[in-house]
């Protein structure tokens, strides 16, 4: 059997970069261009010395393929997709260009007029655990967004079984690499280096995409979220902890409480073959490289609130490893197939 033809555009992107590390060792598919505007017609083992087994150019276009890949910014990776997306050549959108269902979130969220606000209900979202008949269908999948991955999994068992009333805070802490590689004062290594800082406390571009597959959920639930994103001086990962209040007489307060609470969430993720609830508090070093989603979920028995804590790779399970989860749904390859490396440790 011939090989699927994959085509990433913007490789030079951490994501795209991490795309083609997990993909050349996929024994199904083959990477047969890549793009990379800013780095245009060198080598890729010039400009990424690290990945120089896969012998191509950097060009300015991808080539016809199976399946493409696009980790571009937002607004530009719609731009480059419309053409493709018209020709029906199946995509992965990295970007946040196909998440949002509502076309006026992208001038709200994103400062943007989507330029094909036609495709948005066309496309599915890339969270295999949610959606994974559709996206087995689907020629145009949104992956989602690191933050939201680590949030909607630690919260899906408690929204679909109405645990919580809607009022949830997500604490999220993110490695540098999410903020991507252009050049900036907030990650340089001297703001970063032996400091922890708050962002986006107005409201960051992820909260949207949450909600609204929170809502997707359970259609009846209307959740009042505070999400509040950190940056934190590690390269990978991301580590969520989130809070509810629980509803009184779903479960109780105690320690057979706690145990039924970890048992409808090993229930929810039964068979899931990258979401793992564990018995401690998981850690961020525990996933790094990995495409797995760790969750410890428990309760305050102090104050009846429950507590999910979540961590995962933002590199891997929050984008790359996600991408390619969806992939192999698309070209009906085992959904866990390039994708069963253990974590690197410590």
């Amino acid at each position: 059997m011939q090989p699927a033809k994959i085509s990433i555009i913007n490789i030079t992107s951490y994501i795209g970069t991490e795309l083609a590390r997990l993909l050349y060792r996929h024994p199904r598919v083959q990477i047969i261009s890549v793009t990379g505007r800013s780095e245009m017609g060198k080598n890729l083992s010039e400009v990424l010395p690290h990945l120089s087994e896969i012998d191509l150019p950097i060009e300015a276009e991808p080539k016809e393929a199976d399946l493409v890949f696009s980790s571009l910014p937002h607004k530009a990776s719609a731009e480059a997709l419309l053409p493709l997306i018209e020709r029906g050549i199946r995509i992965v959108d990295l970007s946040a260009d196909f998440r949002l269902k509502k076309a006026e979130s992208y001038q709200r969220w994103y400062d943007f007029t989507h330029p094909a606000p036609e495709f948005l209900k066309k496309a599915v979202y890339g969270l295999t655990e949610f959606h994974r008949p559709q996206i087995a269908h689907s020629s145009l999948v949104a992956n989602p967004g690191c933050y939201p991955v680590s949030a909607l999994l630690a919260l899906a068992p408690a929204v679909k079984e109405r645990l919580i009333h809607p009022d949830i805070i997500v604490d999220s802490k993110s490695g540098i690499s999410g903020a991507g590689r252009t050049l900036s004062l907030g990650t340089h290594y001297s703001e970063v280096n032996e400091n922890v800082s708050a962002y986006a406390l107005e409201g960051h571009r992820h909260l949207p995409e949450i909600l609204q597959e929170l809502k997707a959920l359970s259609p009846d639930f209307s959740p009042s979220l505070t999400f509040l994103p950190h940056l934190v001086p590690m390269t990978r990962g991301i580590l969520s902890s989130c809070y509810a209040q629980l509803v009184e007489g779903k479960i109780a307060s105690s320690q057979k409480g706690i145990a039924k609470l970890r048992q409808i969430y090993r229930d929810f993720y039964r068979g899931e073959p990258f979401v793992r609830i564990v018995e401690a508090p998981p850690q961020t070093k525990q996933t790094w490289g990995s495409n797995l989603c760790l969750i410890y979920p428990t309760i305050d028995l102090r104050t009846n609130r429950l507590i999910v804590i979540s961590c995962l790779d933002n590199l891997v399970k929050g984008g790359a490893g996600q991408a390619i989860q969806n992939m192999n749904l698309m070209l009906g390859f085992p959904e866990t197939m390039g994708l069963e490396a253990l974590a690197i440790y410590p």
